[in-house]
Parts: C-alpha cells; structure tokens; sequence
C-alpha cells in the first residue's frame, strides 16, 4: 500500500500559526521531513516515534539537494508511510512545492497540499506593518531576492519602481545594499520608509527601520533569515507594533511537562507574549496491572498529581468501577491543580496542605487519621517516601501505596535541549522528575547553563542537584509560575 505525502506550510515561526490541518497531520506523521526555517515549537510537535530528516537549506549549506528531496519523499510513500513534508511559511510561495509534487504525480503517489501562512504577510504584521493600507498603496508585491553567488540580482528595478506599490523580498539580507541601489537608480524617493524585519513571530523577533537611502547602512547588522519591506507602510509601526508591547515578549520558555497537561501554562505564557516550545521530558505510562481492590475498604484516598488524578478515573471507568465506591471515602490532594482536577469530576477534596509537597501532605493527613483506618495512595511507582514516612508514624494506620503509573523519561526526536538555551530561555519545571527527564534528554555536563523556573522546593532542589540557575514560584500552582516569569523576564543573562 502506498502512504501519503503531506506538504504543510508550517508558517512564519510561531507556533500559533500553524493552521489546524497542518498541526492534525503532523501528530499523526510516520516520516516528517524538514526544513532549516520552520519553528522551533512546530518542530516539537513531531511526534516521539516519527523518523525526522533535516534537508534543510541555508545560504551556501545545502544538507540535501532538490532531487535528494524530492526522492526521499518518494521513498518513504513507496514504503507505505505517512509522510509529512514541513515547509517554512507556505510551500507555494517560493518554497520550490510543486517541484516536489511532480515526481510524486508521475509514479502515483496521493498527497495533500495544506497551505500555511506565509512570512511576506505575517512578519510584518506582528511588527506592527501592514502590507496593504488604504492611505498608503493599492497593491503589495512579493519578490524573492535570492541570487546566485557573484552573480548580480536579475530583478526589474524600473518595473517595481512604476508599481507605486509596497514591496516584500524574501531571501533578501545578504542582498541589502543591492536592492537599495537598485530601486533608488531607478527612480524611487530616497526617503521611501523600509524596514528589515529578523526572525518575525519568534521571541528574537528584531526590527530596523529608516529611509531607503540609509537603510542599507543602519541595517547592516542584519542577518538571515530577514525579510524587508519597502513602501509608506513601514512607517505605521511606530503607531501599530504590538508584539513587543506584551509583557514576555523576548523571552523564551520550554515547557517540560507531558504535552496532555502542557496546555494551560503553555497558553497562558504565550497570552503575555512568550515564545513556548512545548518540551516533554516525561512520559506517564498508567499501569494496567495497577491492584485497586483494597480501594473500597479504605478510609482515604490520596491523589498527587493531577495526571495521577486523569490516570485513576481512566482505569476506574477501563474496570467498570463505579465511581460511588468513593463515596464513603475522603479525599485527600496534593496541590490546587489536583484539587481542580478533581473538582472536574465533581469530586472536592477533604484535605488539601498548605504547601504543595509530600511532606507537607504526609503531615497535614497525620494529624487527620485515627487507629485502624486505611489510607489509599494512587499515584507513580516512583513517589515521593516523605509521604510514607509521615504516615508510618501514625499508630494503628494501614497505608497502601499503590502505584498506578510509571515515569518514563522522553526525548524529542528533533530538538536538542541544550541548543534552545539561547537568548532569554528559561526551561519550566513542574515535577522533579521532569527535571530529571531533562538532564537525560540533554546529558549532564552542560546544565549550569540552564535557567531553571520551578513550581515548589523539592522540584527545585532536583535542579540545583544538576547545577541549574533556579527561581521558584512563591506559590506551588501555574499561578505561581506564570507570576515567577513575569518577575524574571529580561532578567540579565
């Protein structure tokens, strides 16, 4: 059986412009092959199994040629796979996309062309510039300005000139200098607004502006990948900018926890303007051998997490257990996440401790029990003993620790943890064992480079044990931790 090709835009950087189609696919793709420009977060998104091929291109670093391309595509179909073919911005704008759908049209191949957002159009305008505006031009036009080494640009300056419109190059920075001599020979004003726009949409996002005859020199700093824009357009950023103005932006957060509990902080960070790449470092595996059956006899339950509280419920209904066996039991919750958790199954907890650890939930319950009740523990094989210390000591009391999941320690198939610590970077820590998840995914040697976000103490004192840079939240909840980022944003590196 043959496997299908799916050409996806992955748009301009930013995560949150990945249309729905293009995220759908590439969670479920079996071979994802990529390019150099496509965002860190969407790359991240490929899933842990996925064979993952870098062909990416950058200016005189070609890892694969077109024809390598277009065959390892062809390759991967023929072996019955779902690949996934992860273009920056959209695969039809300069993106050399239909050279990679012949090859697969003549031997037969089904594919799927899913557009994506294209940089000429969003970089500007989380810069503040729109391509079109009423009071400025009638028409924008998109150019690619890439040439060939020592060889001069093949563009028609007088053509661009008589537009009158505003004007987009893409793969333009080296060529800078060019393009401004260009259109300022063929006519244009030399106090037309420009801009060069560097990494748009990411947390690096960088911007210059200035007059098309200085702009050239005030831009020479300028790197790849940049985009310029040239028209009166450029001049409203001063009034419409807005990404900046967001209290995160610039700053960059890896988000360790496991993907199905990453939403909420991950959505909330990039509301204040953040950058997120969603990181997992750990993996819950709920046991399906887990022993439940001194549940109903027991006076209390105790959850900790709230995917311990996600797992229990799933393996409660996986059983056909009625949930009104709980009904004679108290419930006991480490934390407010759990709590809420729980609160979604209209279950309330009884017993909540004022500071969110396992000590502190082994204390709080101690002085709640009595001779001869039985206290249930549903939680990872590998839990917290401070817990059970507590309780041992509690005459008469019969505790069962009962696991009902594993920790299993991930990777992403792309990334390489240590290589996203760049600028202002902060990696946000849930648990200590996504701590720990991260030192195996990146190795050990290198972590005192790691600025370190950590929800409580004991997540926190996991990191120092690695040699990370650490702030911790004053409160142990994702209030805490957005509260800390916004404390810590811009904070000298």
């Amino acid at each position: 059986m043959i496997g299908t090709v799916y050409l996806v835009g992955a748009g301009p950087g930013d995560v949150g412009l990945l249309t729905c189609r293009g995220r759908e696919v590439l969670l479920r793709a079996e071979v994802v092959v990529y390019d150099a420009l496509v965002g860190d977060a969407v790359l991240a998104l490929a899933p842990p199994e996925a064979e993952c091929i870098n062909v990416g291109k950058r200016a005189g670093n070609h890892t694969r040629s077109q024809w390598q391309i277009n065959e390892i595509l062809l390759e991967k179909a023929l072996q019955g796979k779902s690949v996934v073919r992860l273009k920056g911005g959209d695969p039809f704008l300069f993106g050399r996309g239909g050279e990679e759908l012949e090859l697969l049209q003549r031997r037969g191949v089904p594919f799927e062309i899913v557009p994506g957002i294209t940089s000429a159009i969003a970089v500007p305008a989380y810069n503040g510039i729109p391509v079109t505006h009423r009071d400025c031009c009638s028409s924008v036009h998109i150019i690619t300005a890439h040439k060939q080494k020592d060889l001069p640009l093949d563009l028609d300056f007088e053509a661009l000139v008589r537009t009158e419109g505003n004007l987009v190059f893409l793969m333009g920075v080296s060529a800078l200098p060019e393009l401004c001599r260009g259109l300022l020979a063929a006519g244009m004003d030399p106090e037309t607004p420009g801009a060069v726009l560097h990494r748009g949409t990411s947390a690096r996002q960088k911007r210059v502006t200035a007059p098309l005859s200085r702009l050239a020199h005030e831009a020479a700093g300028m790197e790849a990948p940049s985009i310029i824009v040239v028209g009166k357009v450029c001049q409203l950023e001063k009034d419409f900018a807005w990404a900046e103005r967001r209290p995160l932006f610039g700053s960059r957060y890896l988000i360790t926890r496991p993907r199905r509990r990453a939403s909420g902080i991950s959505g909330r960070l990039r509301e204040l303007g953040g950058e997120v790449v969603e990181l997992p470092t750990i993996r819950l595996r709920p046991l399906k051998d887990a022993d439940l059956s001194s549940l109903a006899q027991s006076d209390w339950l105790v959850l900790t997490s709230p995917s311990g509280v996600e797992i229990f419920f799933d393996l409660l209904r996986e059983r056909k257990l009625d949930v009104r066996r709980l009904a004679r039991l108290k419930v006991a919750a480490l934390g407010s996440g759990t709590a809420a958790e729980l609160e979604r199954r209209d279950v309330l907890a009884d017993l909540m401790p004022e500071s969110y650890d396992a000590d502190s939930l082994g204390l709080a319950l101690a002085g709640r029990l009595t001779p001869g009740q039985r206290v249930f523990i549903a939680r990872a094989r590998e839990g917290s003993p401070a817990l059970t210390a507590r309780l041992a000591a509690c005459p008469g009391v019969e505790v069962i620790d009962a696991p009902i999941y594993d920790t299993e320690y991930t990777r992403p198939p792309i990334l390489e943890p240590l290589e996203l610590l760049e600028g202002d970077t902060w990696a946000v820590f849930t648990s200590a064992s996504t701590v720990r998840g991260f030192a195996a995914a990146a190795g050990t040697e290198e972590l005192s480079r790691v600025r370190a976000l950590c929800i409580g103490e004991q997540t926190a004192a996991q990191a120092r044990r690695y040699g990370m840079q650490v702030r911790v939240a004053r409160t142990a909840s994702m209030d805490g931790l957005v509260e800390l980022a916004l404390t810590c944003a811009g904070e000298e590196i």
